[in-house]
């Protein structure tokens, strides 16, 4: 049976390494949005997909965000990407929790101690506080969330909602420079608009941080 895993793992690995390399070429937010636009009806379809096994190839999703609000506007891009978002993130908790755990185990030990922790203390609402406070990699804890005792429901959920608002944000900001490319006239409203959502996501983490230093001084 163990064999039978690492066997498993090779050919997984093997797979990812061989469409990573064949994937590279094309991160280019220009060329994404050319790729999947000429897609017609099936680009949602497809930009979700490539969402979906950006985090098991390490590709990092802030591209493929800002590609999805030139695409498909504040709304709907917002929507496609915290699917495929929550659906790539997913994919790498299954892959460490039932394929890869040792070798995630090997590569996050640092922060996988913390994160187990966390998890202790306050199971699904440590992931959520680490969605909306990006004080660890996305992709890193993707795997590493796994190898704890959270619950696939509870940590896909969590991670779904709480990565909404930078998913908003920065989907506005292509949407903003697709309007700009098009000499938009409210350009400059779109802009505000992008630039106030960031500004709001950053004070997010301030907040959330203050309400758990608060809330660990109540008398229990």
């Amino acid at each position: 049976m163990a064999n039978k895993k690492k066997i498993a793992l090779v050919i997984f690995l093997v797979v990812l390494v061989s469409l990573a390399y064949f994937l590279r070429e094309y991160l280019r937010i220009d060329l994404l949005v050319d790729r999947i636009r000429a897609l017609g009806p099936w680009g949602p379809i497809a930009y979700i997909l490539l969402y979906l096994i950006a985090p098991p190839l390490l590709i990092p999703g802030l591209p493929i965000t800002i590609a999805g609000g030139a695409l498909f506007g504040p709304m709907w891009g917002t929507v496609y990407t915290s699917l495929g978002a929550t659906g790539g993130a997913s994919f790498a908790f299954l892959i460490a929790r039932y394929l890869a755990g040792d070798w995630v185990e090997s590569k996050t030990s640092g922060i996988l101690k913390r994160l187990k922790e966390g998890v202790e203390e306050e199971g699904w609402r440590f992931v959520a506080f680490t969605r909306l406070v990006p004080i660890f990699p996305f992709i890193v804890i993707n795997y590493a969330f796994g190898l704890t005792r959270v619950k696939f429901s509870h940590y896909a959920a969590a991670s779904f909602f709480c990565m909404v608002p930078g998913t908003a944000a920065y989907t506005f900001i292509g949407y903003a420079g697709r309007e700009a490319a098009l000499g938009s006239e409210a350009l400059i409203v779109k802009i505000g608009a992008a630039l106030g959502l960031l500004i709001l996501v950053s004070l997010i983490p301030r907040f959330l941080k203050g309400w758990r230093e608060r809330g660990s001084r109540i008398p229990g």
